[in-house]
Order: C-alpha cells, then sequence, then structure tokens
C-alpha cells in the first residue's frame, strides 16, 4: 500500500468511525421516541431517517475506499457495482431531500405566519411517510440509470474515463439518455435547495427578531419559553449552513474534473470528503441539540 493511500485511509477512518456512532445514536434514539414514547413527532421519524441515510454514505465511502486502497480485484462484480453506486446516489440524494424537510418543517414550526406551508406539515410521525415515500420514488428514477450503464472494470475496460473510484465505471449511454439524467438530478437538487435555502433565511430572520424583542423586554421568562425552539431552529440553521457547504464544495471539485476529464487521485481524493464530512459531522449536531434541550428539561 503507498503511503499516500494509508494516509487516506487514516483520515477516512477519523471520520467513519466517528460518524457511524454518531448516527448510530440518533437512529437508537429517536426509534426507542417512536417505539415506546407516548408522543410520536413528526420530527422524530425525519432524523431517522436522515441518520440511515447517513450512514448509508459513510458505509458506502468506506466499501470504496476498501476496493481502492487494497486493489481487490473482482471485489464486487458487476452486481456489485451496481448495488453500491446506486445506494450512493440515492443516499446522497435522500439526505438532500430529508434535509430539505427537516429544515422546512422547523421554519414552518417557529413562524405562525407561514399559513401555507402550516397546511403541508406533517403533524404526526404516520404522516411522513408520504413524503419519504415520495422521497424514495423520486430518487430511484433518478438513480435508475444505473443499474443498467454501471459494471465491473475489468482489463478491456480498465482504461476507461469515467471510473467511480477504480473498481466500476459507466459505460457509455445515449446523449440524450445521460443530459435527461442529469438534468433531473440537477432539478431535484435546485428545487430542494431553494426551499432550504429559504427556509434558513426565514429561520435566520425569525431569530434576529426574536434576539431584538428579548433585548428590549429584557425578561428571562421569553427566554426560557422559548429556548428549546430556538436551540432546535439553531441547530437546523448550523445543518443547513454545513450541508449547503459542503454540497457546493463536491459540485465544484465534481465540474472540475467534468471539465477537465482528470483522473488526478488528489483530487478525487479530496472531492470524497464533502458527502462524508456532512454525513459524519451532522448527527453530533443533533446530539448537541438534544443534551441542551434535556438540560433544559431537567432545570424545568
Amino acid at each position: 500500500m503507498h503511503w499516500s493511500h494509508f494516509t487516506r485511509t487514516v483520515i477516512f477512518l477519523s471520520l467513519i468511525g466517528p460518524g457511524i456512532m454518531g448516527n448510530i445514536l440518533i437512529f437508537e434514539r429517536h426509534v426507542h421516541i417512536i417505539v415506546m414514547g407516548a408522543e410520536k413527532k413528526p420530527i422524530d421519524l425525519i432524523l431517522i431517517h436522515l441518520a440511515f441515510s447517513n450512514i448509508t454514505i459513510i458505509c458506502n465511502i468506506q466499501i470504496r475506499d476498501i476496493a481502492t486502497v487494497f486493489y481487490f480485484k473482482n471485489f464486487l462484480g458487476d452486481a456489485g457495482c451496481k448495488v453500491v453506486v446506486f445506494l450512493g446516489r440515492m443516499a446522497r440524494g435522500l439526505s438532500i431531500c430529508t434535509t430539505c424537510l427537516l429544515s422546512m418543517i422547523q421554519a414552518v414550526t417557529i413562524n405562525p405566519r407561514m399559513t401555507l406551508w402550516r397546511k403541508l406539515k406533517p403533524q404526526t410521525a404516520g404522516q411522513v411517510l408520504p413524503y419519504l415515500l415520495l422521497f424514495w420514488m423520486l430518487n430511484s428514477l433518478i438513480s435508475s440509470n444505473l443499474l443498467f450503464f454501471i459494471t465491473a472494470v475489468s482489463p478491456v475496460n480498465r482504461s476507461v474515463v469515467g471510473a467511480y473510484a477504480g473498481y466500476c465505471y459507466m459505460a457509455p449511454s445515449r446523449l440524450l439518455v445521460r443530459w435527461f439524467f442529469i438534468s433531473l438530478m440537477a432539478l431535484r437538487d435546485m428545487v430542494f435547495q431553494s426551499l432550504m435555502g429559504w427556509s434558513s433565511v426565514s429561520m435566520a430572520l425569525h431569530l434576529y427578531k426574536h434576539h431584538k424583542r428579548v433585548s428590549y423586554l429584557h425578561s428571562s421568562n421569553v427566554v426560557n419559553n422559548s429556548s428549546p425552539k430556538i436551540r432546535a431552529t439553531q441547530s437546523t440553521l448550523i445543518l443547513m449552513a454545513c450541508f449547503l457547504f459542503f454540497y457546493w464544495v463536491d459540485f465544484i471539485f465534481s465540474f472540475y474534473i467534468g471539465s477537465r476529464v482528470t483522473r488526478e487521485s488528489i483530487i478525487l481524493f479530496i472531492k470524497t470528503f464533502p458527502d462524508l464530512s456532512y454525513a459524519a459531522i451532522s448527527p453530533f449536531i443533533l446530539i448537541s441539540r438534544n443534551v441542551h434541550t434535556a438540560k433544559y428539561r431537567r432545570a424545568q
């Protein structure tokens, strides 16, 4: 193993280990609330789904890393390549959609003036299921081309540009088909990121107005009564900022790789970090929110 590959593996493990543990904690906590709790809130099911998507992303990257770093021949085969790459794109899409849903619900929760969106807000955990089903159907459609055009790298096609991390590659397809699926991905990202950005701005403005109101009133009761919602809103805003930052870093490197048709290992190495970083960091933002909320409840 080359030292560059060894360094890459060490860095990845430093994110993958805590990331998986953090997401498992979020997943287990909210599953326990859904199963055992008397009140099943929509936010619990959304966070379960987000944690599941993050775990899938992290495991997918780990499988790719194992296959690439250790040069396992025929590690996956055609069927394995199709499944791994398909699930990787699916999980990324589900993460975008679920993060957007979380942002929208939080924005509607703290802003009573959003009457139109309030009608669409799920009131129970069961009402979240149609949204999640829609996300799965949408992202299955967008990723369906991978099941037909992804194949395992072999001595015949090893030199083909467009390989996925050195073990799978996408076979050539018609230009119309290629642009159809690229357009679907672009449309999905544009719609959900626009909603995410709008809800984030709405929450930020609400927090700013709340801060000004509290500074004038100097009332401790006002601060305490709104503390859980404000902390939840702050956590959601941090999540949105992290997601948008890592998304655009990934977009810039993807555009560079696509335009330069490059397969430089350092560029591909850096490009892997955005998805992995968000999936590994996001559960600790949520855990921090839960800790603050628990302290507030005990203080009450």
